[in-house]
């Protein structure tokens, strides 16, 4: 992604905690669970792969259709899976976004603040900032209820706290393409 090199190595590194604690989340006994753990595993992977500063590693003009390929598969599955469950759009528009973001790289590598359809943007931009803000408010009650016995997967206040990353993310993300 364009920007400073600093801010885009937090980025990296925001997205790839969160991309490895989706995996710890895999291994949990629901179902449900380790299907939407490995959908927003490679969504943080991959959002923490396209957030690699441009000053320090420039992808090949290949990447970024290869980038936009697998996120349109992404897409297409979680529209697939959102017969059964309404949360699977949340992804569809993420997945949507990152093919989104992919195509406007590829288009204009080089450039920043220029890339994409403003209107587009500011509409994926509106939706993520929306997210962001009732994904915190929903939050902070489940942190202060507390744990138990539960086991690191399937903790609702960190799968939230991981999707309101990766939310984060999304809108740095945006701002800067």
């Amino acid at each position: 992604m364009h920007g400073p090199a600093s801010p885009g190595w937090l980025l990296v590194a925001l997205c790839a905690a969160t991309g490895a604690y989706c995996l710890l989340r895999m291994r949990s006994s629901v179902e449900e669970q380790r299907r939407a753990a490995g959908g927003e595993a490679l969504m943080g992977f991959g959002m923490a792969a396209m957030a690699v500063p441009a000053a320090v590693f420039t992808p090949p003009s290949w990447a970024w259709p290869v980038y936009a390929a697998v996120f349109g598969g992404a897409a297409l599955h979680a529209l697939w899976a959102a017969r059964t469950n309404a949360h699977h759009l949340h992804h569809l528009v993420g997945a949507s976004a990152m093919v989104y973001m992919a195509l406007a790289m590829a288009v204009s590598p080089g450039r920043h603040g220029d890339s994409g359809v403003p209107l587009v943007t500011g509409a994926l931009l509106a939706y993520f900032v929306g997210y962001v803000l009732v994904s915190g408010t929903r939050l902070a009650p489940v942190a202060a209820a507390g744990g138990g016995s539960v086991g690191w997967g399937d903790r609702p206040e960190l799968s939230r706290a991981c999707r309101l990353s990766m939310g984060i993310g999304m809108v740095a993300m945006l701002l800067t393409l």
